[in-house]
This record gives structure tokens, C-alpha cells and sequence, in this order.
């Protein structure tokens, strides 16, 4: 089994599904690739059994190939030859050579019936939405998602599709970030899944920023996207995600709107002196102004004073202050709008409440 091919036509479909390939793996197989003809192109595929990547190749190959390759030596190979470089590859029975020129690899390979491929998954329903729709939704949201939570249920995105628009939701429970964009058609039947945090970092990476459609299916344990030359199959969380409708506050009678770029800025300063342990900073609202505050065990201090429209009586309330960060580092709009109902209660942050909103629970300092 043979084929040939220049550096380039491997190394980006190597790149696509290398992400699905983790470095330490308890079972050797899944170090590999699965290296494959198919209708006379090559197919990368990668998988971690939670998530699988697809990638296919306009190698020629006029002889059928079905193995597996160690993926990160492969990769490291490939990147470290010239570009434009001509590469060889052949098989024998547990052994591939690759050559490019002067040089030689000769790689171990496993047998492809020991690789583990996801099929026979029957998706019921698929909606096509543009890429960077789709990428913008999780840059804002993914941040509120749980690390290793016990509550397994939040160490994922929610994506929820209804009516003619799509919704992702995150949360940890100390903050909530969800997110609209509306999408072609109008499905009779909506859909709620939760995909795990590798498969929402990886979708992150492999989508683009433009108007290209990509379909995306659903099936009851898994979910599929479809990019031009790459396939994402991803399994999902088996949980039920808190009612994030139930818990947005929706009685916020004092509004605060200040500039974003500002408030980033004081926030940043002032979180210098803020306690490690704790990230606090206290919000002193007043007619017309809002004071940043905060503190640490070394008794040091920080106050900054931005202008902000604001007539709803004074008011003082603490937040984390990289929750605040986080926020405004995904919102679009330069200016930053606020609802409170009292220094105990949690807030909302939005833009067009229509389009994006993130609640902050407020803590004590």
C-alpha cells in the first residue's frame, strides 16, 4: 500500500482531528490515526471515544489503505519537513515509512479494526446556521462554564435550538452567560442538549469567523457539525440543565449604563490590589458616578471613579472582579448596561437584553 503526497495536503487535515487525540491515552490505540482511503481521497480520523474529528484529504490513493498512525509524531514530522515537500508513504504489516527526499520514518501502526469510529448514529434533525454565528455564540458564553464540577451537568455548554434561533447557555453557579443568534427556517421541534467542555473548545477552534453555512444535527446522545473537508462528532452530557429561565432576575429596577472600554480598564487597575483568595470589588453607585473599591489582607487599597448614567439612589455591592472582566470582554457593544434590585440580589449585565445576557451573583467582602 502506497501514496504520495506534499507536505501540505497532510498537514492541515492532520491539524483539523489532533485535538480529539489526547496525549496521555489508557489505551494505546487512541494515540493513533486512523489513516484511510476513501472514494479515492484519504481520511484523517481522531477520537478520544467523547469526541471525533473527520478529516478529509485530496490525497490520490489507487490502493485501498486502512491503518493507524501515532497522530503527534506524524504531526511533529510533518512540520518540521520543508513546505512544499514531497512525501512517501507505505505500508507493511504493523510498520509505515515515510519518505520525504533524504529523509526516512519508519512509524509503528496498529491494526484499523482496533479503532473505534462512531457510526450508525441516527440524527432526527439538523439546522444549517453560519459559521461565525455559531463561534460568536460560544466566545460568549463558554467562559461561565464549571471546571470539574460534581454537578457534571455544568462542565459543559448548553445549546438549545427553538423556533428559528439558537441559545447557548453556561453557567457555574456563581454566574450565568446566554446568547441568541437567529438561524434560516423554522423547525417544528426544538432541541436542548449539553455538549461537554473538549467538545465546545474544539467546535471553538475549528469554526471560522464568516457567513459560511454549516450544518449542525442532533441525535439523542450525540451531536454533529459538518464544515467544508471536516466532520465533529461529539458526545453528550446525559444531565438535566438547571432552569437558567427561573433564575434571571427580571425585577432590576436601577439601571447603570457606563462606557465598557472604561469600565474594563478601572476594573483592571483596580483588581491589582484585590485579595488573591477572593477577587472582590465593591461598586459604589451614586448619581452620575460609580467608584470602584477594593482591598486586600495587607490593608493595601485601590479606588477608581469612572462617569456613568445613573439616578436610582446610592447603592454599594460586590462582585468578583473577574467575573466582571469576563463579561465585558465579550460584549460588542461600547456600552456596558446594568440592572440591579439591591446589594444582595444577583445583577444583570446586557447589551440587548434580545441578544446576550450574563447574571453575577454578588458576594460579601
Amino acid at each position: 500500500m502506497k501514496c504520495s503526497f506534499t507536505r501540505e495536503q497532510l498537514l492541515g487535515p492532520l491539524q483539523a482531528v489532533i485535538g480529539a487525540v489526547e496525549k496521555k491515552q489508557t489505551m494505546p490505540i487512541l494515540s493513533n490515526i486512523l489513516f484511510r482511503s476513501s472514494g479515492g481521497h484519504i481520511q484523517l480520523v481522531g477520537t478520544d471515544l467523547e469526541i471525533e474529528l473527520v478529516a478529509e484529504t485530496e490525497i490520490a490513493a489507487k490502493d485501498k489503505i486502512d491503518v493507524t498512525l501515532p497522530a503527534r509524531k506524524l504531526l511533529d514530522i510533518c512540520k518540521n519537513l520543508g513546505e512544499g515537500a514531497d512525501m512517501q508513504l507505505s505500508f507493511t504489516q504493523d510498520r509505515a515509512t515515510l519518505t520525504s527526499g533524504s529523509s526516512r520514518f519508519v512509524l509503528a501502526s496498529l491494526p484499523a479494526a482496533d479503532f473505534p469510529v462512531l457510526e450508525g448514529i441516527g440524527f432526527e434533525l439538523s439546522v444549517n446556521v453560519a459559521a461565525g454565528a455559531l463561534k460568536s455564540l460560544i466566545e460568549r458564553t463558554s467562559f461561565a462554564m464549571a471546571q470539574q464540577d460534581v454537578r457534571y451537568y455544568l462542565n459543559g455548554l448548553l445549546l438549545e435550538y427553538r423556533g428559528n434561533g439558537l441559545r447557548t447557555v453556561a453557567t457555574d453557579g456563581h454566574r450565568l452567560a446566554l446568547a441568541n443568534t437567529p438561524v434560516e427556517g423554522k423547525a417544528e421541534e426544538s432541541r436542548q442538549v449539553i455538549i461537554p467542555r473538549k467538545g465546545v473548545l474544539e467546535l471553538h477552534r475549528l469554526l471560522g469567523d464568516g457567513d459560511t453555512l454549516v450544518e449542525l444535527a442532533f441525535s439523542s446522545n450525540h451531536i454533529r457539525l459538518q464544515l467544508p473537508g471536516i466532520r465533529f462528532t461529539s458526545k453528550l452530557i446525559d444531565g438535566r440543565f438547571p432552569d437558567y429561565e427561573r433564575v434571571m432576575p427580571v425585577d432590576g429596577n436601577r439601571e447603570l449604563a457606563v462606557d465598557k472600554h472604561l469600565l474594563r480598564q478601572s476594573l483592571t487597575r483596580a483588581s491589582i490590589l484585590s485579595s488573591e483568595k477572593h477577587r472582590g470589588v465593591r461598586l459604589v453607585l451614586g448619581k452620575g458616578l460609580l467608584k470602584l473599591q477594593t482591598q486586600n489582607p495587607d490593608k493595601e487599597e485601590a479606588e477608581e471613579q469612572l462617569a456613568a448614567e445613573y439616578d436610582a439612589g446610592d447603592m454599594e455591592i460586590a462582585f468578583n472582579v473577574t467575573y466582571l472582566l469576563d463579561v465585558l470582554n465579550v460584549l460588542r457593544a461600547d456600552t456596558a448596561k446594568v440592572t440591579f434590585k439591591d446589594a444582595n440580589s444577583s445583577c444583570v449585565i446586557y447589551e440587548d437584553k434580545s441578544d446576550s445576557r450574563y447574571v453575577v451573583m454578588p458576594m460579601r467582602l
